[in-house]
C-alpha cells in the first residue's frame, strides 16, 4: 500500500518499510532512534506511521555511498 498526499507526494506506511529493507519493526523504531544512523523521521496519520518515498530513496542513496544499513 502506497499512500498519495494531496501534492502527489508518496508515502509508505511502517509495514511496507520493514518489508523495503527486510527488518523488523523493532529495528526500524531503532533506526529512527538512532540519530548517526540519520534514517528519515515518520510522519504520523492517527497513530500510524508513514515514510516519505523521497527521503527514504535520499537516506538509501547516502547508504550507498557510505555502508549499508544493518
Amino acid at each position: 500500500m502506497v499512500v498519495k498526499s494531496s501534492k502527489t507526494e508518496s508515502f509508505l506506511p511502517a509495514r511496507k518499510v520493514w518489508e523495503r529493507y527486510g527488518v523488523t519493526s523493532m529495528t526500524l523504531h531503532r533506526w529512527v532512534n538512532d540519530p548517526a544512523r540519520n534514517f528519515p523521521e515518520p510522519h504520523y496519520i492517527g497513530r500510524f506511521r508513514y515514510w516519505r518515498l523521497t527521503d527514504l530513496q535520499v537516506w538509501e542513496n547516502s547508504q550507498r555511498r557510505g555502508r549499508l544499513p544493518q
